[in-house]
């Protein structure tokens, strides 16, 4: 008996309509753990790596981890990973919710989508059995709609990820979300279904995943759940007030951007700020199933109430354009949720179109500011209607095409979510070495730069910070892997999931295992990469970001040091000083037959 796996996968090719079921090599298993590195490892099998994205013979690998369907803290997790049509990246997303439950619950570690059908289509995953079924009455409907129809037919205990008229279209910055709100929303993964003219997975099971140790799950389920409710962020500031807390945090420290980056401090930040929020316009506070901590709220805007929205998309659509009206801010995080569209790249897109036009660059009707002109091009950008068109190509390719690339804030093309890194020193090294582009969350050196996780250390200095950018690089690999949430973690250290892990699997691992695992899916992503054309010269930030100081507020007069830690990253990685593997590190994670 496999216990937290299944060890089963389901191969669907929408080109030749087959469907597989496949089991998984219990060695891929222990050494890749589940959800991203799962999809890493199989991606990096089966996608050869090539200088353009691979169109329609990419590949869409949904996976959960050993701890989903547990019931762990934090646990309701699944993984996302593609090449990603935005950055070429080879790319995953993750999401909480109830979908990857499901995804364990019909008796699998992962779900293979490949090819393409000629016509629209959904998947219905019903108690392990897969059909392929006929969509085009589902073309065309914003997400919320398509949820509703697949339900009415397949009952409402099923659980829906679908995408909306931005992923049908091909927007660049398209994501997935699913019927309970959750988003897989970065890197264009929604496009990529779109392409394959796949509307929506629908998934619905009863199988139970089997522990190992029930007795030792329980005692390690109490002894996090202590650590949760002793950390005042996990027990305090997010279910208080979530991630909008964030807002006036940042801006006190001259780390929130605005203006597209041209400040790094935003006046009206107060009016938008966790606080505010609070006490106008939130309705209730919920969840993921069986989270804790429960950080998501909903709010009342002009079109009813709604989830968020959250830190990045108050930024993204607020300061990042200038705006400081909350009741757009909402209007326009419905907007992006309906239409299916990632809220940070969409709003710095749209800050870099703003500024464009200021510096008369780009000819559109759209200034810092300009609210109802924000929401109306949310809109065009999802139908590729007149300029929506140009924008919906994602900030850099907007800005190369108006001969300014340097007015793009992105990395490797992913645009740079909402922490100024003249401000935070080691959150720009981690955004400009991300795999996947421009990422806060797979470094979070907010964790030791701001929040003191697991010590503190002075933002504005470089000195180690390249050592704990890589250990929080490779520890946030693996707990991606297991999948858990990102939040828990800020209250949980890699020692316990371990153990939790060695629980539910009956397989021993010790936190050195887990830095390895992460390790490793670094590596691989890494290799992938440079295979598909990227070098050392993609691993740098704006050139706005580390030449023009901060003008005003708490980090006026600085810039992002880059160059002060990358030579030390790259040694400390064990790579060479163009930033390639070497062979040894290559041979010591096993990594050499990795890449087909």
């Amino acid at each position: 008996m496999t216990f937290g796996w299944h060890g089963k996968l389901l191969r669907i090719n929408l080109a030749n309509k087959t469907i597989g079921r496949e089991s998984i090599d219990p060695g891929i298993l222990h050494r890749w753990i589940g959800g991203r590195g799962l999809g890493v490892a199989l991606l990096a099998r089966e996608v050869p790596p090539s200088p353009d994205p691979p169109g329609i013979e990419n590949k869409l690998i949904f996976s959960a981890g050993p701890l989903t369907g547990t019931g762990a803290p934090g646990s309701g997790r699944f993984s996302l990973v593609s090449r990603s049509p935005l950055t070429g990246t080879i790319f995953d997303c993750n999401a909480g919710g109830l979908w990857g439950i499901m995804l364990k619950k019909c008796g699998y570690d992962a779900l293979i989508i490949e090819g393409g059908s000629s016509l629209p289509c959904y998947l219905a995953v019903i108690d392990g059995q897969c059909s392929i079924l006929d969509a085009g009455g589902l073309w065309g409907l914003d997400i919320p709609s398509c949820c509703s129809a697949l339900k009415a037919v397949h009952g409402d205990g099923v659980s829906v990820a679908s995408i909306g008229p931005a992923g049908e279209n091909g927007v660049l910055q398209a994501s997935v979300i699913t019927d309970d709100g959750r988003s897989l929303g970065r890197g264009g993964l929604g496009a990529v279904m779109g392409a394959k003219n796949l509307k929506a997975v629908v998934l619905m099971g009863r199988q139970k995943t089997v522990l190992a140790d029930q007795a030792k799950y329980k005692y390690m389920f109490c002894e996090i759940g202590k650590w949760i409710k002793a950390n005042p962020i996990t027990s305090q500031g997010l279910p208080e007030f979530g991630t909008p807390v964030l807002v006036n945090l940042f801006n006190e420290l001259g780390a929130l951007p605005a203006y597209n980056f041209q400040k790094s401090y935003f006046s009206g930040a107060n009016k938008i700020s966790g606080e505010t929020i609070a006490e106008t316009v939130t309705v209730k506070r919920t969840g993921c199933r069986g989270c804790p901590v429960r950080c998501t709220r909903v709010t009342r805007g002009r079109s009813g109430a709604g989830h968020g929205p959250e830190y990045e998309t108050i930024w993204s659509m607020g300061p990042q354009c200038g705006i400081d009206d909350l009741d757009t801010i909402i209007e326009a995080n419905r907007l992006c949720n309906i239409l299916g569209m990632d809220t940070i790249s969409t709003g710095s897109t749209l800050g870099c179109a703003m500024e464009l036009a200021q510096r008369g660059h780009l000819d559109i009707p759209l200034g810092f500011g300009d609210g109802e002109g924000l929401l109306e091009m949310i809109y065009k950008m999802a139908y590729r209607k007149d300029a929506g068109d140009s924008l919906a190509e994602g900030s850099y390719r907007l800005a190369s095409g108006c001969g300014q690339p340097g007015y793009a804030m992105q990395v490797k093309k992913l645009e740079i979510p909402a922490y100024d890194p003249r401000g935070l020193q080691g959150m720009g090294l981690g955004f400009a070495t991300s795999n996947r582009g421009a990422c806060h969350l797979r470094a979070y050196m907010v964790g030791t730069e701001v929040l003191g996780i697991p010590k503190r250390t002075d933002r504005f200095s470089t000195g180690g910070k390249a050592g704990l950018t890589i250990f929080n690089q490779n520890v946030n690999a693996a707990i991606d892997s297991l999948s858990v949430c990102r939040f828990i973690c800020l209250a949980v250290s890699e020692e316990y999931w371990a153990r939790m892990l060695t629980a539910v699997t009956g397989i021993s691992y010790q936190p050195q295992d887990l830095h390895l695992i992460g390790e490793r899916i670094w590596n691989l992503e890494r290799l992938y990469n440079l295979k598909s054309g990227f070098t050392s010269a993609d691993d740098r930030l704006p050139q706005r970001l580390t030449d023009e100081p901060a003008a005003e507020g708490p980090s006026r007069g600085h810039v992002a040091r880059l160059d002060e830690m990358m030579g030390e990253y790259y040694r400390f990685r064990g790579w060479s000083p163009d930033g390639v593997p070497t062979e040894t590190k290559i041979a010591r994670l096993g990594l050499e037959e990795m890449i087909c």
